[in-house]
């Protein structure tokens, strides 16, 4: 695994359906080191303070090999890293394979996986698509939340290497499908195993309980 882009953000107010909106999922991409603390990364911003950011949202990764769908789906010639909000860009992030409280280290800053991303009204904003936020729960590669375990600098072509695992756990993936596809025939036994795990995010222990 590999950070092939870097992203941050300000907030910005945009005008949707007659409202003012301030946003920070406008995420543009930096050549530069970033530094990331407890908080995340230092110089980004959201706006919901209540549905973005915190220590269980700290960190947001999203999959490089994700993208040629989305142009594919969204029928886009052209999709800059960034645009699906993360701050991570990141070459084979597998959801179906990255488990609940698996840890990762990007030199010497340790990152823990903490929930999958739920979509809000922003994403469609984002993607310039009304359904933007319908299709991106429906594709089930949400992308992963992390928290920081260790704060430190973070640059495009770092190496991400998993340094611990936890076992039982239940993957990014499998999660969010089991919650939003009532039809899913593991649901019941990822949902329950879900319940167990002590490195799920708080939100998401609630959505579950």
């Amino acid at each position: 695994m590999r950070i092939v882009s870097v992203n941050y953000s300000e907030i910005k107010t945009i005008q949707y359906q007659g409202k003012s909106v301030t946003t920070g999922i406008f995420k543009k991409p930096s050549q530069q080191p970033v530094t990331v603390n407890y908080a995340g990364i230092i110089g980004d911003a959201q706006a919901d303070l209540i549905n973005h950011g915190g220590s269980h949202k700290a960190v947001y990764g999203f999959s490089a090999d994700h993208y040629p769908y989305w142009k594919e789906q969204l029928q886009r010639a052209q999709l800059d890293y960034g645009t699906f909000g993360e701050n991570l860009t990141i070459t084979e992030l597998n959801e179906a394979h990255i488990c609940i409280g698996d840890q990762f280290k990007i030199g010497e800053c340790v990152l823990e996986v903490s929930q999958p991303r739920v979509p809000c009204f922003k994403l469609g904003i984002a993607l310039d698509n009304k359904q933007g936020a319908k299709l991106f729960t429906k594709s089930y590669n949400t992308g992963v939340y992390f928290r920081v375990i260790t704060p430190g600098v973070i640059t495009v072509n770092d190496t991400i290497t998993k340094i611990k695992s936890v076992k039982p756990s239940v993957s990014v993936r499998s999660l969010f499908k089991a919650k939003f596809d009532k039809t899913d025939s593991q649901r019941d036994r990822v949902l329950e195993q879900a319940r167990e795990l002590s490195t799920l995010a708080p939100e998401w222990q609630e959505k579950i309980g």
